[in-house]
């Protein structure tokens, strides 16, 4: 950047999936919203909230499409374009899919930043789509008030191997790929809080491609699948419990933390999208009495580009932690199982 550029970071008012609307104000504008007529090849909806849409093709293959986008949570333009396209890859990969190509979704403040500098997000998504093995084949653009990227991605699975967040049985063994606390590492960015070593960290988990959608969903065992973003780990297997209509058991050490997290969230450092997911869905959670509030925090921190929340049957648990580990997710956890009862999170 120039001299004369803000940082990024000052130019949004929120980053990442930390942007999210709460949970509990976006069902209240959807239930306003008509409800689609039913469509005989549109085999996932919104219906349960999942990760992306599913239109049947033929016998062989099924369409996955899905949008996402947000402002920056990093300064580096380049660095924020990797992040924005690998959150929006996630939802096809959590679907069990491979993605196909992608079309970028840009709005930027010209005139605020150089050209160069929006080239640069531009990059950086791309480099992230190559990385995928899918072009970037085109896209919009707008002039707004603060800086937006992300893709319009679009992935091929077979119809029988779609993966959604609704088919979590009792007794399945729950997993999560990847630590959390991206939520708190990028508020202690913003707060210029942050070295080298968190903001490293921070990088690595929100750039890495959630690639083993696919071969998950070849594997029998596993029964639901979603990725863990905007609404932190409880709020996303919350989703799953009520798609489901079963409960979810979280322990409370179960899941890894990146390097720093743990220390920041109890020095106070917190996103305003974790006081507003725990405001939203906090009356289906139950925790520890005694669970400290930082605590809390980390289960309900936005997770930008997030690991995948796997239920899979008992049997199947070690074959799918010895997948994700062979692929490079050594931070993967078995964080809780999945149980008969209404559909709600218990923290243990």
């Amino acid at each position: 950047m120039t001299q004369a550029e803000p940082r990024l970071t000052t130019l949004a008012h929120g980053g990442g999936c930390g942007c999210k609307i709460a949970p509990d104000v976006l069902q209240s504008i959807l239930a306003g919203a008509p409800q689609a007529a039913p469509f005989a090849n549109l085999m996932v909806g919104a219906e349960t909230s999942d990760d992306a849409a599913v239109w049947r093709l033929n016998d062989e293959q099924a369409l996955v499409a899905t949008t996402d986008f947000f402002m920056p949570m990093v300064d580096d333009p380049f660095d924020f374009g990797r992040i924005a396209a690998a959150n929006a890859l996630s939802d096809v990969y959590a679907m069990g899919a491979t993605p196909i190509f992608a079309l970028a979704i840009v709005g930027m403040p010209i005139g605020k930043l150089a050209v160069q500098t929006i080239g640069r997000v531009l990059e950086g998504g791309a480099s992230v789509c190559a990385e995928a093995g899918i072009p970037v084949a085109g896209g919009h653009s707008i002039d707004s008030v603060e800086p937006i990227y992300g893709l319009v991605a679009l992935g091929l699975v077979h119809p029988d191997r779609v993966l959604t967040n609704r088919q979590a049985q009792p007794g399945d063994v729950l997993i999560l790929t990847k630590a959390l606390g991206v939520g708190v590492l990028s508020a202690a960015f913003k707060q210029e809080r942050l070295d080298a070593a968190g903001y490293a960290a921070l990088m690595a988990s929100t750039t890495q491609l959630n690639t083993p959608g696919p071969r998950l969903a070849a594997m029998p065992e596993v029964h639901a699948v979603t990725d863990v973003t905007g609404f932190g780990l409880l709020g996303h297997a919350l989703e799953m419990a009520r798609g489901a209509g079963v409960a979810v058991e979280l322990e409370l050490t179960g899941p890894a933390y990146l390097a720093g997290a743990e220390d920041l969230a109890a020095a106070g450092v917190r996103t305003g999208a974790s006081v507003r997911n725990w405001a939203a869905y906090g009356q289906a959670v139950t925790t520890p009495s005694a669970l400290p509030e930082w605590r809390r925090d980390l289960l309900s921190d936005p997770q930008t580009s997030g690991g995948l929340l796997i239920a899979v049957a008992p049997e199947g648990a070690e074959a799918v932690m010895q997948l994700v580990q062979s692929l490079g997710f050594a931070a993967a956890r078995r964080v809780g199982r999945v149980r008969e009862g209404a559909p709600s999170v218990v923290v243990v």
